[in-house]
């Protein structure tokens, strides 16, 4: 069945890019969010939430950030203004948090109730509610949206969530308490910290649902990220004071990075050059160069920053975009997700091109009016931008690739 879509206006584009330069970094005992420009290591802004706020997901456009709070709210802020625009309840201790590829869920997890809540962003109420094993923490959505990962830290497990019935589809068994969860940009594979004194990352495939290998850290790891391009993942050592940089090629630990105190939180920017590190204990970000493996900048934010979650844009700004006359238009795009074709029915004759999420052109061709068919069977999973052009028109939207 087509799809009809609204293509994306101009502001949408500008806010796109102004956003994934932004950090929001929930500062639990503070009940506050520092506001960071990732561009210049600084706070410019506070923002007051509910009661021990601690896990964050950024949406993919940037525009709003969703935030758990220990009162059994999500908190929804508006980044172009910096304010809370909606409170939504969940369940017990919602925790873990995070929004899926196109926008259009959040699934939050509650600790104490053992359950998931999805949020539709369209109206802000929860439409589903998804039993899973004790108390899940982390949650994780594979980049075409059809799963969703919950490490269930009481019951040393992983449940798979099929996203089309909010059904758990498989349970996976894993390390000890399983915290910070990360699935890799194309899908196959699957990082969960394992919250121990003996610390370590289990490593799950994708595709068959089991646990390949595990991989020794510090002390009690917390948060995980993955860098955009896949090759690393960075875990929060919590009680090392370290950050352990995993080579996802061999999965062994490459590096070692001291930071402050306390670091439970961890995102990486979108273009994969700095890792930031909410120290709970210590009042403070540390800012990681990705290229030396060293801390470059501490950052000061209130009192017990957790910031679990993706706290920072998950996709790079797009580049190479022109901005002189992104229009509103009626075209259709369909399927969306899409495996081996994507119809394209425009109203004028047109230049289609598929971008990365780096704004690179890798494929292009020319349309006519009505009814074309594209071939995308060659490119990788994950999100793309379809960008058509005529004359001094552009049109832009996003699909995913099964």
């Amino acid at each position: 069945m087509k799809k009809q879509i609204l293509f994306i206006t101009m502001l949408a584009i500008i806010g796109l890019r102004t956003n994934a330069q932004t950090a929001y970094v929930a500062n639990s005992n503070a009940g506050t969010v520092s506001v960071i420009n990732v561009a210049t290591n600084t706070v410019t802004n506070t923002i007051t939430v509910g009661s021990w706020p601690e896990g964050v997901s950024v949406s993919p456009d940037g525009s709003k950030v969703y935030l758990t709070n220990n009162d059994n709210k999500v908190s929804v802020i508006n980044t172009a203004t910096n304010a809370i625009t909606n409170s939504i309840t969940v369940g017990s201790s919602a925790y873990g948090v995070s929004v899926n590829p196109d926008g259009s869920r959040v699934y939050v997890a509650n600790k104490a109730s053992n359950t998931v809540s999805v949020i539709n962003t369209s109206t802000n109420t929860v439409v589903a509610t998804i039993p899973v094993d004790a108390n899940p923490d982390g949650v994780s959505v594979s980049p075409d949206g059809s799963k969703v990962y919950i490490a269930n830290e009481g019951a040393s497990t992983i449940s798979v969530i099929d996203a089309a019935t909010n059904s758990v589809s498989a349970t996976i068994t894993v390390g000890d308490e399983p915290v910070g969860i990360s699935v890799s940009p194309d899908g196959s594979t699957i990082y969960v910290a394992n919250y121990t004194l003996s610390g370590t990352v289990g490593v799950i495939n994708a595709t068959t649902n089991t646990l390949t290998t595990s991989i020794t850290v510090g002390n009690e790891p917390y948060g995980t990220a993955i860098s955009p391009d896949g090759s690393k993942v960075y875990v929060a050592n919590s009680s090392s004071n370290t950050v352990s940089v995993i080579n996802t090629a061999s999965n062994t630990v490459s590096a070692t990075i001291s930071v402050g105190s306390g670091p439970f939180g961890i995102s990486v920017s979108p273009d994969g050059s700095k890792v930031y590190v909410p120290n709970m204990n210590g009042a403070s970000v540390s800012v990681i160069n990705a290229i030396t493996n060293t801390v470059s900048a501490t950052i000061s934010v209130g009192y017990g920053p957790v910031a679990f979650g993706n706290f920072i844009s998950t996709h790079p700004s797009i580049v190479g975009i022109p901005s002189r006359s992104i229009v509103s238009a009626t075209n259709d795009i369909y399927p969306n997700p899409a495996k081996d074709n994507l119809t394209v029915e425009s109203l004028q004759k047109a230049t289609i091109e598929i971008l990365n999420i780096q704004g690179q052109t890798i494929q292009q061709q020319l349309i006519q009016q009505g009814q074309t068919d594209i071939d995308i069977s060659g490119l990788a999973k994950g999100i793309y931008i379809l960008r058509l052009s005529n004359n001094d028109k552009t049109e832009v939207t996003k699909f995913v690739k099964e």
